[in-house]
């Protein structure tokens, strides 16, 4: 079920059902040679809808430009700021809180987004705590990327070994080629560096990493591999939020 896709009624009864949604979230940014720009958004969201169609849950809209400062050096890349990001978090859940959701859980498909996500929903518990009227909603949060799951690791080893790298991966180009077989790109790229060290701003990062890959080899991605790991990141994902909604 998916809140674009829903009337104010239908969302309405769900609540009469649940007070748990899930809500994907991604970036807009470079890939490399051969990824997509809104990769982490386009996997993230079809990951969270997959769940929601095997589990009835509420899929709340892509947040789709997330923490990506780092990327800025590669044209076409879009950052929030953190502190930018954390607001937008906080007032898309309280935006849904006034209605009545209380559990929020988080499909993430950029590992930028990780430490300001975990921000927001600190501000979002402090502002609980530190609330001597209760009228601050008391809000359940989680996060869970997409690719880090138990049978997405294995599958994504077994595949790629040690060309899978930390960005711009095989794995997160092979799932956007068999979500959009009719944007696939064709690029021969060189074997890729080694990673030297953790990067800093956009121009370092450029610096380090000229064509955006961060030790992986994308051009070993194909549509097979992409929809074995949707399959996987769906089974997995969707193991993780019914322990969370079911949590008391």
């Amino acid at each position: 079920m998916q809140l674009s896709l829903s009337t104010w009624e239908e969302v309405e009864a769900y609540l009469g059902r649940s007070t748990a949604m899930i809500v994907p979230i991604g970036s807009t940014e470079q890939h490399g040679p051969n990824g997509l720009i809104g990769t982490d958004a386009i996997c993230a969201e079809a990951v969270a809808r997959g769940v929601g169609e095997a589990t009835g849950a509420l899929v709340g809209p892509v947040i789709a430009v997330g923490m990506a400062q780092h990327h800025l050096a590669f044209a076409g890349s879009i950052t929030l700021r953190p502190s930018t990001l954390i607001a937008y978090v906080a007032d898309y859940m309280f935006s849904l809180a006034r209605h009545g959701f209380r559990r929020f859980f988080f499909i993430n498909g950029h590992g930028g987004n990780i430490a300001p996500l975990s921000a927001a929903f600190s501000e979002l518990y402090a502002a609980a705590s530190l609330d001597t009227s209760a009228s601050v909603p008391r809000l359940r949060c989680a996060q869970r990327n997409w690719f880090d799951g138990p049978e997405v690791g294995r599958l994504a080893r077994e595949l790629y070994g040690d060309r899978l790298g930390s960005h711009a991966t095989p794995a997160e180009v092979a799932l956007t080629q068999f979500l959009h077989p009719e944007a696939i790109k064709h690029v021969a790229m060189p074997p890729v560096a080694p990673t030297r060290r953790r990067f800093t701003d956009a121009l370092d990062l450029r610096d380090l990493h000229p064509d955006g890959r961060i030790g992986s080899e994308p051009s070993l991605a194909t549509p097979e591999h992409g929809r074995a790991l949707h399959e996987a990141a769906v089974r997995d994902c969707a193991e993780a939020w019914q322990r969370f909604a079911a949590e008391p």
